[in-house]
């Protein structure tokens, strides 16, 4: 054959692949709700806009630094500081196309073939695969809905080994919502402090969808991680900007150079004008993401109080992201008399095929019995997807 190994070996992003199963159901004409992918549905606020547009008629058309526009990166350190207490310079900055982007970067400059890193369980889709795209064995640390999804130190401790590179994991966690808070973290950074090589990278592309009292704290901000912690995040989710293309990395000098130096041989710099929308969106009022992350809250107490009301499901409160990670282990077996849920697969296909509603299953994040659901979508639409659900799974016994 002539695809690669590593392509054929690599598992399918099941967000987009459901994504996918939705737009074919709506070919068919069917009246199909996708609460599979993790897209704010607001607009990109209009003063990012703007700025783009200005900086189009400026003639920000040209390739960037690779690294990114020093413009944005001045921004980021300034953002890094005002918000997270991250003291950076714009070398420790490297600007992609996208946080992804910045996490597949990362795992192929830092990772050697066996080289391991501990990732939270439930997991983003996309980290144990990029880990093995990159030669690396993800080993999973789980915590289920009892421990609200979030793993203790000692797990931790328990799961580094002389092979681990870093630890990865994200707060606000896609796909459970869980955040963790200051002390949380301070424990889990006091830990990985003590292992001289071992790094953390910290996801917080979630930011600003965060419902704490005390807000989002960065674990590289405790004295024990601070000069070990690579911090990633973007502008697809706090700012309405999934189609900008556009993350970054805060990081040792010498990280930040090797993925600039990958990046250089891969995609080069990110888009020119999307950049200086950034600096835009990091430097100008933050009113637009504070509106939005209020209307995810209200979303997140109507979604909880509806799944609660069907029974078999259940639910925990999350502080963050838009995702509620239900566990529904109690209809493994169940059946209408013609499908018969083996296992989180087969409840999400036949969701989607019975309610017509896309939701993402957990064996996909490495939670098997639980799914996935957004809501990041209108409350109207909300109610109608659950009431789809409820009345899918009442035909179950």
């Amino acid at each position: 054959m002539i695809i690669s190994d590593r392509i054929k070996n690599m598992e399918e992003s099941a967000t987009l692949k459901m994504s996918q199963m939705v737009r074919d159901l709506k070919a068919k004409g069917h009246d199909v709700i996708s609460l599979s992918l993790g897209e704010p549905d607001f607009d990109t606020p209009r003063h990012i806009k703007r700025a783009a547009k200005k900086a189009l008629d400026a003639g920000y058309t040209k390739y960037t630094p690779v690294p990114g526009l020093m413009e944005l990166r001045e921004a980021i350190c300034t953002k890094f500081k005002r918000d997270n207490n991250l003291d950076f310079t714009p070398n420790n900055i490297v600007v992609s196309n996208g946080a992804k982007q910045s996490i597949y970067n990362l795992c192929m400059a830092l990772l050697n073939p066996g080289d391991e890193v501990v990732i939270f369980a439930p997991y983003w889709v996309s980290y144990a695969a990029i880990v093995k795209l990159a030669g690396g064995v993800p080993v999973e640390v789980f915590a289920g809905i009892k421990e609200d999804f979030k793993v203790s130190p000692e797990q931790v401790e328990d799961a580094i080994t002389d092979r681990t590179k870093f630890v990865l994991f994200s707060s606000p966690c896609n796909p459970t919502g869980s955040v963790y808070n200051g002390e949380e973290l301070e424990a889990i950074a006091n830990v990985i402090g003590k292992h001289e090589k071992v790094h953390v990278v910290a996801d917080e592309i979630y930011e600003h969808i965060n419902f704490l009292d005390g807000g989002h704290v960065s674990i590289g901000s405790f004295p024990s991680v601070k000069d070990k912690t690579i911090t990633v995040n973007g502008f697809a989710k706090g700012f309405a900007m999934t189609g900008w293309r556009l993350g970054y990395i805060g990081a040792p000098v010498a990280i930040a150079k090797a993925c600039a130096k990958l990046q250089g041989q891969v995609t080069s710099g990110a888009n020119a004008f999307s950049q200086m929308g950034g600096v835009e969106a990091l430097l100008a009022d933050l009113k637009p993401t504070h509106k939005m992350n209020k209307a995810f809250l209200k979303r997140k107490k109507l979604v909880l109080r509806l799944l609660k009301k069907i029974k078999g499901v259940k639910v925990n409160n999350p502080d963050g992201a838009f995702y509620v990670f239900p566990d529904i282990s109690k209809f493994i077996g169940k059946s209408d008399g013609n499908t018969t849920i083996e296992n989180d697969i087969d409840f999400c296909e036949y969701i989607l095929n019975t309610a017509y509603v896309g939701v993402v299953p957990g064996t996909a994040f490495g939670a098997p019995g639980c799914f996935r659901l957004s809501y990041a979508a209108s409350e109207d639409t909300l109610k109608e997807a659950i009431a789809r659900i409820a009345a899918a799974l009442e035909k179950l016994s």
